[in-house]
């Protein structure tokens, strides 16, 4: 029997019963894509062809089948189109008092798949299963689509049903995996994962005389597949992993680690490299490479969850000292004990040629000695169980602050800058009741003389510093690039008091920089308004006890 490739109309396919095979990805269409289906669809014109009863379709893309023993169609491509196109008929259908006869869908790897389906509501919002979301995500979508106002929903069900035809390939190989990879091999939206998904849910590399543990097996890893895609989409789980790549499928990381045949110019490079692990098409293959995966996610797992391992490995991550799959390939090779000492190494070695007292603003480990500090002052906590978040980290720009106010950068908006200042200023001296007297009154049009207030001001804030060098590192800290160009050099209580503010609000304050503007360092009662000598000698010392493991005091 040769392949059957025709043209069949909505209506056509309403009879048929169809079965989504376990090796096929989930649903997966956004809002967009169903609403970009929708309106295809209704800015459809059908009209006759010349001299012929016949009308123009619209075309609905592949639906590539093939029939099963028991009278179902296993869908070996399409299932998207079709589940979508089951929505929107369930919709049109929806407004009978006797719905009309739809086709049946069932999914291999969703229990229920048919009843939630059939009893599938527009207010509906299923997150039992990554699949049910979608589909009700999908669903809803359709239910606002059609609430347009002037619609005329009987010509778009018409145009739907029977001017609307999907390309109907009807193969009758023995292997619908082969048939699945080759049709989607050249696809852009199809991912590696999904094609190595294919490879081990395939049914004919497990012994067909043993039916019933084939589909334990594959719903075993199917099942197992989906729970450490759900793991990695936690996006601490993630950032701690990785870099700012996002991922759609993130699983797909962990093939890329094991990929020892790396192509950067070949996009399926991966899929690739595990289609020739796949030769031996038996039982043992599957289960010997399914469990080389599991035993990566089991070590970042455990990465994860061990308070030291997390913080450590996150660091490293984090200022690019060395990358997941070199640290995986090395912790393979040791004890845990060996590989925890490894990480301090690692640590000691990126840090080798800095030294402490010598940091100043602008140099180049800068960042990464903050960090550094932030990460293992809360690590030291072991009254804390909380975690650095590398996921907000990464998610957003980091500057190198001054804690202090700095002369040499003169704000542009003067009159703003002027009025934030002067209400902090100490009027309990006879200096500072005379500022702030020349304060109040002080005309900002006159540039020269804004400057020498300007630099006045901020000698009054600080006051309390012996030291004038104000870029070295005990008046430095860590704040994101938001907070800190929001202030523009403003002075040390107003800082204190936006950091206060922001933090309110939700944004991340690191641990080191909050203790600096909250006083931390400061002997009882502490000036509230100053960044005192004092501070930043507490500050500096705290700074080498912390980072002493890992950084050199001095020369």
């Amino acid at each position: 029997m040769s392949n059957l490739l025709t043209l069949k109309t909505i209506n056509e396919i309403k009879d048929e019963s169809f079965y989504i095979p376990s090796y096929q990805r989930g649903y997966r269409w956004t809002p967009k894509e169903v609403q970009d289906l929708l309106d295809d669809i209704s800015e459809f014109k059908p009209r006759f062809v010349d001299d012929t009863d016949n009308k123009t379709w619209y075309c609905l893309q592949p639906i590539v089948v093939k029939k099963k023993n028991d009278g179902q169609f296993e869908v070996i491509d399409g299932q998207q189109r079709l589940t979508t196109i089951y929505l929107i008929l369930k919709f049109l259908s929806s407004r009978f008092r006797d719905p009309k006869k739809l086709f049946n869908l069932n999914y291999e790897t969703r229990e229920n798949s048919s009843s939630f389906l059939v009893n599938l509501q527009q207010n509906d919002n299923d997150n039992s299963n990554v699949d049910f979301y979608y589909i009700s995500e999908a669903y809803r979508t359709i239910c606002k689509w059609f609430s347009q106002p002037n619609f005329n929903i009987n010509d778009f069900e018409s145009k739907f049903e029977f001017d609307s035809k999907v390309i109907w390939y009807e193969g009758n190989e023995d292997d619908s995996i082969s048939v699945f990879t080759r049709i989607n091999i050249g696809k852009i939206p199809l991912t590696n994962s999904e094609l190595i998904k294919a490879l081990f849910l395939n049914s004919s590399n497990f012994d067909k005389n043993k039916s019933d543990k084939i589909r334990l097996k594959q719903l075993e890893i199917s099942t197992e597949w989906d729970n450490i895609e759900h793991s990695l989409q936690n996006n601490r789980f993630w950032y701690f992993l990785n870099g700012t790549n996002v991922a759609t499928n993130r699983i797909e990381f962990i093939f890329d680690l094991m990929n020892s045949e790396k192509d950067s110019s070949d996009n399926y490079s991966t899929f690739r490299f595990f289609n020739k692990k796949f030769l031996n098409k038996n039982q043992e293959t599957i289960e010997g490479n399914w469990l080389e995966i599991k035993r990566y996610f089991q070590r970042f797992q455990e990465w994860f969850e061990e308070r030291e391992l997390y913080h450590k490995i996150g660091y490293l991550i984090a200022v690019d000292v060395i990358t997941i799959k070199e640290l995986y390939e090395k912790s393979a090779l040791l004890t845990k004990r060996e590989f925890r000492s490894l990480l301090d190494i690692e640590i000691k070695q990126d840090l080798d040629k800095v030294y402490l007292e010598e940091l100043q603003y602008g140099d180049k480990k800068l960042k990464s000695v903050l960090l550094l500090y932030n990460v293992l002052t809360m690590l030291n906590n072991k009254n804390d169980n909380s975690y650095f978040p590398f996921d907000i980290f990464k998610g957003e720009k980091w500057d190198i602050e001054h804690i202090t106010s700095i002369t040499d950068a003169i704000p542009s908006k003067k009159e703003e800058w002027l009025n934030d200042a002067k209400v902090f200023i100490d009027i309990t001296t006879t200096e500072g009741k005379d500022l702030k007297k020349i304060a109040d009154n002080f005309d900002c049009n006159n540039d020269e003389e804004f400057e020498e207030l300007f630099t006045t001001i901020v000698a009054h804030f600080n006051f309390y510093l012996k030291d004038s060098d104000i870029n070295d590192i005990s008046n430095l800290t860590l704040l994101d690039s938001e907070t800190n160009r929001g202030y523009k050099n403003a002075v040390f209580p107003l800082k204190r008091k936006t950091i206060i503010d922001r933090e309110k609000k939700g944004t991340f304050i690191p641990i080191c920089t909050k203790n600096v503007f909250l006083k931390y360092f400061s002997a009882y009662p502490p000036k509230i308004s100053f960044w005192t000598q004092e501070d930043r000698e507490n500050y500096y010392e705290d700074l080498e006890v912390v980072l002493s493991n890992y950084i050199k005091k001095e020369l």
